[in-house]
């Protein structure tokens, strides 16, 4: 078993629960933590018998710009596509951060972690 790592995704979304969250958007950064088995793609050196990165940030694109009110939606939303398009992936772990969080204070981030 392999564990393919895609981490530090930036993007531009407009996920919250405050009316201003939906107008103005803020930045997101997302890692994902994918565990597969590799051994084909290691003795082929195909990328047919891997896990492509490409495609798996292509997907997670695609539902960042829909927006959510909780990061929680968004991460279990992510989890699900990549379940179903990906089966050869057996376990997935992802940890989504909202940059910059209107919270009345200065914040880095909050961010939110969920596996399947």
């Amino acid at each position: 078993m392999s564990v393919i790592s895609i981490e530090g995704m930036e993007f531009f979304a407009y996920h919250g629960c405050f009316k201003e969250e939906a107008i103005i958007g803020t930045k997101f950064s997302i890692d994902l933590f994918l565990k597969t088995d590799t051994s084909k793609a290691e003795s082929t050196d195909d990328l047919h018998n891997t896990v492509n990165y490409q495609t798996i940030y292509s997907l997670v694109k695609v539902e960042m710009k829909t927006p959510s009110k909780l990061l929680e939606h968004v991460g279990r939303r992510i989890l699900n596509r990549i379940r179903d398009e990906f089966p050869v992936i057996i376990s997935a772990r992802i940890k989504i951060r909202k940059l910059n969080p209107p919270l009345g204070g200065k914040i880095d981030f909050v961010s939110l972690e969920l596996d399947y």
